[in-house]
């Protein structure tokens, strides 16, 4: 089973320093941290130590949780803490809360110094990594799993856990704390509709903002036009760029190092904020709305990358699964149609993510579902696209061909 585990010695601590001999109280501070983090508690047990010499006795303290347990000890002659927290992933990616329960134990206490240690533990079937199976939840009610294959790097950024392995159904895939990214055989899914439902229909696109996209595959598909001048990456995580030049070039064929390509690491939403750069397309490339990247998804967010595009331009996101997530379907067109006068929904399957999934291609202009099949084709030709696996006249035309209950969901 895929887990973390976070240790913390906290020393010159400043706050709070009663609670280090205060058994009663430390006990309801934990526990009013633990559940202020999302995890839940099964059990506790807290014991005051006696003293030596004038100095009182410190505690010793266990919370044990469904996830699994958070151990802390006291040293009140040295003002000092030290701090334990286990999370397993079996059925859900606690890593974040379990960073967070360090975070809140540590700010508790306001120590001059800290230092942490990060243990990424292994999966169930790790001694034998070829049969273990990885599963991701769809909702809190259903999930799906894939044969991992052997891990070929693993890396605890200060983002996010990175994880490549060697699948036997997909290849080489990227996973980010737990979750399916990308992989190589199946890539083609999510970055062609990403990318050539609006790129062909808007058909001379020149300059493209992709935040997020650290794999390089929707800068791969977009370098297909020869019209593109200039792509600018905006990747949080160096980690990220890093490993995709190191595992996946097959997904991106060398186009994070095209000179047409400028990657630039830091906050995709500083960015937005600061550039005074005009694009064609700005695509966002991210990870999930409940993710670090929730901020990316706002209205005032996107009412922000709209005042980016130049005229006919517009701005493309998936959008979740509209069978498992409805809600975040729902929740993101509703944002989206407060900014965009054109907002066009498109699904497909997309096998890495076991579902039926959505994106929008947003503008003030621009829609896509106005380019014929005819005008598709015509593009393809003269634009000399290659190497398509997905995209052609007729899934550019079936991508906006939406079922009823799809529908509903993105009605204004």
């Amino acid at each position: 089973m895929q887990s973390i585990h976070f240790t913390a010695d906290l020393s010159g601590c400043r706050t709070h320093l009663t609670l280090m001999t205060d058994e009663t109280g430390l006990r309801q501070a934990c526990l009013e941290v633990v559940n202020r983090c999302g995890l839940n508690v099964v059990g506790d047990t807290f014991v005051g130590l006696p003293g030596i010499g004038d100095s009182p006795g410190g505690v010793t303290g266990t919370v044990l949780l469904a996830e699994s347990h958070l151990a802390i000890h006291t040293w009140p002659e040295q003002s000092a803490v030290t701090l334990d927290v286990y999370a397993g992933n079996f059925s859900t990616n606690n890593s974040k809360r379990a960073s967070q329960l360090l975070e809140a134990m540590t700010d508790l206490f306001d120590p001059a110094e800290v230092s942490h240690q990060r243990l990424q533990r292994g999966e169930i079937g790790a001694a034998h990594s070829a049969h273990t199976m990885g599963q991701e939840k769809l909702n809190d009610h259903s999930a799906y799993a894939y044969q991992l294959g052997p891990v070929l790097y693993r890396e605890q950024s200060p983002y996010q856990l990175i994880e490549v392995h060697d699948s036997p159904q997909f290849g080489r895939l990227f996973r980010l704390d737990g979750d399916y990214m990308t992989s190589e055989k199946e890539e083609f899914f999510y970055h062609e509709a990403l990318v050539h439902p609006a790129a062909a229909s808007h058909g001379k696109v020149k300059r493209v903002l992709i935040l997020g996209g650290g794999d390089g595959g929707a800068a791969e598909e977009l370098l297909k036009y020869p019209s593109v001048e200039r792509v600018i990456i905006a990747e949080l995580d160096e980690v990220v760029i890093r490993v995709a030049r190191d595992y996946f070039q097959s997904i991106h064929h060398g186009a994070l190092d095209d000179p047409r390509v400028e990657v630039r690491i830091g906050d995709g939403l500083a960015f937005v904020q600061d550039t005074t750069e005009r694009f064609d397309l700005v695509l966002l490339d991210l990870t999930d709305p409940d993710t670090p990247a929730s901020a990316l998804y706002t209205a005032e967010f996107f009412s922000s990358v709209k005042k980016l595009l130049n005229p006919g331009g517009a701005m493309v996101l998936h959008t979740a699964s509209p069978i498992f997530r409805p809600d975040v379907v729902s929740m993101l067109y509703q944002r989206l149609q407060k900014n965009f006068t054109i907002v066009a929904p498109m699904g497909l399957y997309i096998p890495l993510y076991g579902a039926y999934w959505s994106f929008a291609v947003c503008s003030e202009s621009l829609d896509p579902r106005k380019a014929s099949s005819t005008q598709i084709a015509e593009l393809i030709a003269s634009a000399k696209l290659k190497d398509l696996e997905y995209f052609n006249p007729s899934t550019h035309e079936g991508l906006f061909a939406l079922p009823n209950y799809f529908q509903k969901l993105v009605a204004k």
